[in-house]
């Protein structure tokens, strides 16, 4: 449910203030690829919450991380799960449905309810698989941009994100900079790093080598077999460079989780192995291998201001941008959101950074995070009461 799942260290017995939410399923008419494939139609998942003011102007645009989906607050009742920003968007929190519209779309290509790999292509009844068209940050952004217009609301508030989120949060303004208001990239990039790009490849190798992937057409394996392992494998790497060493030496330490079995290779079973088998089991029961395919490459495909000049694209931006970011984040390090403010401010735009001290990690954005969560809230309700007072619609 989580990037990172870091969500199991501090929820214990959890019961969201929402109670049960449910998403829905928006079908869209006529939607190309950047790479040039034409849908006849899309269905794009998504999560409302809070009520839409009588000025449509508190609306909050939740982009979720690679992992997540459109159930961004609430008890999942196919889980019995919180949603996965569940700490974050709620009555009386950062983002309060109290006080604003939130909508969270989940994104193209995913496998939680929007087209993605793993849907039916209609011209063959079968699932597309690598059939699929690449997907891109701006392919994700397009199609919210439809599911906002079938919703028929055409200005934003904010937009807000973390990780791949913040990257979809910053093509949405400079994209559609007459809808966009406020802008809230957490914990992201312009563009993905050698290292960043490394660990994506390392996740996909594992999948693409696992003899069950069947170049992506395992739907059809008439043992239902899937490349589960090389999925979990993907997931294991991943989830540790989501967290901290200092997360992981406080939960863990050199714990052991049991005592020797007769069946084990080596004596030693260490309490941090148990955990990352967890997550690799955890996440195979609920995300489809080919859309992490599709989206970790999307993911390092991105580029900000590609083909672009940043004059061209920047100059007609309107957004008041506050980000965010974590000293103990290596995935995605604070020097990359310190790049980001340096270009945003060239460029005369009004900026607030945060270099927020958690220790967790990546995750951080995504636990229980009051230093977080007051920063979001001061930041959101102050650019609103500011636009209310100064009268704009």
């Amino acid at each position: 449910m989580l990037e990172g799942d870091l969500q199991d260290q501090v929820l214990g017995e959890y019961h969201s203030d929402l109670g049960v939410t449910h998403s829905q399923v928006a079908t869209l008419p006529g939607f190309a690829t950047e790479s040039g494939h034409e849908f006849k139609e899309i269905q794009i998942a998504y999560q409302t919450l809070g009520k839409l003011s009588l000025r449509r102007d508190n609306v909050i645009l939740v982009c979720h991380a690679l992992s997540g989906d459109a159930h961004m607050a609430g008890l999942n009742p196919a889980t019995h799960r919180p949603g996965w920003w569940d700490f974050h968007v709620g009555p009386g929190k950062a983002i309060d449905t109290d006080r604003f519209f939130v909508v969270c779309p989940n994104v193209l290509g995913g496998c939680s309810g929007s087209t993605g790999p793993s849907s039916l292509n209609p011209e063959t009844g079968r699932p597309f698989a690598t059939n699929f068209p690449p997907v891109t940050i701006r392919d994700m952004v397009r199609a919210q941009a439809a599911l906002l217009d079938h919703l028929k609301l055409p200005e934003i508030f904010a937009v807000t994100g973390g990780s791949m989120g913040g990257m979809q949060a910053l093509v949405w303004a400079t994209d559609y900079p007459e809808r966009v208001r406020t802008c809230v990239p957490i914990a992201t990039c312009t563009a993905h790093h050698a290292m960043q790009i490394a660990f994506n490849e390392i996740g996909r190798q594992a999948i693409l080598t696992d003899p069950n992937w069947r170049d992506g057409h395992y739907y059809d394996n008439p043992d239902g077999a899937r490349p589960a392992h090389g999925l979990a494998v993907a997931r294991m790497v991943g989830h540790v460079t989501y967290l901290s060493e200092y997360s992981l030496r406080a939960k863990f330490g050199r714990r052991l989780q049991r005592a020797a079995q007769p069946e084990d290779l080596f004596p030693d079973f260490f309490s941090v192995e148990s955990y990352l088998h967890h997550q690799g089991d955890s996440f195979v029961r609920r995300f489809d291998p080919n859309s992490y395919l599709y989206l970790t490459k999307a993911i390092d495909r991105f580029d900000f201001l590609a083909g672009r000049e940043a004059r061209e694209a920047l100059d007609k931006v309107r957004a008041r941008f506050l980000v965010i970011s974590f000293e103990s984040d290596w995935l995605y390090p604070p020097s990359q959101s310190r790049d980001l403010v340096r270009l945003l401010k060239r460029h005369n735009l009004a900026v607030t950074y945060l270099n927020l001290p958690t220790p967790y990690g990546h995750d951080s954005f995504l636990i229980h995070n009051p230093e977080f969560s007051r920063a979001l809230s001061h930041f959101l309700n102050q650019e609103y009461d500011s636009r209310a007072a100064n009268g704009a619609a």
